[in-house]
């Protein structure tokens, strides 16, 4: 297993998370197979594996869960079967679970004017919250690439911003004019401040100087949408849905969408013509006389 993370690491480029991830529902099969007298992936074959599956099933694990278990198992086998460990892959005839497609929750437009408006307490701290929630609804980065966002990414003359995804593969995202205004506000005012006895280069800190953390940008959203009077659960990820669905409602053109929110496939970006269709067809009952 261990040679099978390494090369992940190696080629992919995954996080750190994502490996994590992968080494735990590898773990846990093994645990498994442990249990039924078996120990290693040489001995195993399709029928462990969909036995497995279904323990994970009667546990209670949602289908999404069982869905990346197998990937894991999947992943793992196939690289021992490149590398002459195992002489067929047992996992090929094993169809992965259907998953529903859930729809993601999004703000209004509102509702997103009343969420950037939200910040509150000392004025650097404004600048700071203020700052980080324009660059999440107007460049649809992710949690982990905004936190991750260093200075000499930011480039106020080109009117983008560098963003490093999944693999830190690296894209540049249009600002808008409001989300450039208060990012230069924060990084020549409160930033200059407290990064003076850090010298830290990334973009958000906290108050001691140190780089913001996922969690507290988390804290920070939710924070924001407490003092904003929104009744729904929203998280930096909500912003980013909302980036992509009024892109869209707005008229974009999927592959552009695509690329800003530096998707792989198409088909992750289709989601949001879903969206799109559901409020065609929310005005159409409304205003078409034989809706």
């Amino acid at each position: 297993m261990t040679d099978f993370l390494v090369a992940l690491r190696a080629e992919a480029g995954l996080a750190r998370t994502t490996l994590r991830a992968y080494r735990s529902d590898l773990e846990a099969f093994l645990g498994h197979l442990t249990e039924r007298g078996s120990r290693t992936f040489e001995a195993i074959d399709a029928d462990a594996i969909v036995d497995y599956l279904g323990h994970r099933r009667a546990s209670g694990a949602s289908e999404a869960t069982v869905a990346r278990n197998l990937a894991a198992i999947r992943m793992c086998v196939r690289h021992r079967v490149t590398t002459g460990q195992l002489a067929k892959d047992p996992t090929a005839l094993i169809r992965t679970p259907k998953l529903a497609r859930l729809l993601p929750h999004t703000l209004s437009p509102e509702d997103v004017e009343r969420l950037l408006l939200a910040p509150r307490g000392d004025a650097w701290r404004v600048e700071r919250d203020r700052a980080l929630l324009e660059v999440l609804y107007a460049s649809g980065a992710r949690v982990s690439e905004a936190v991750g966002l260093r200075t000499d990414a930011v480039d106020p003359s080109l009117r983008v911003v560098r963003l490093f995804g999944k693999g830190s593969k690296a894209r540049l995202v249009p600002l808008g004019a409001r989300a450039r205004e208060a990012l230069e506000h924060w990084i020549t005012r409160g930033r200059r401040a407290l990064a003076a006895s850090s010298r830290s280069d990334f973009v958000f800190l906290s108050r001691t100087g140190r780089p913001l953390s996922r969690n507290d940008a988390w804290r920070i959203v939710k924070d924001c949408a407490r003092e904003a009077g929104l009744s729904v659960e929203i998280s930096p990820h909500t912003l980013r849905h909302s980036f992509a669905t009024h892109l869209v409602e707005g008229g974009a053109d999927l592959r552009s969408v695509q690329e800003m929110l530096g998707h792989a496939s198409i088909r992750t970006t289709e989601v949001y013509t879903h969206l799109d269709a559901d409020s065609l067809a929310a005005l159409h009952r409304l205003y078409h006389p034989r809706a």
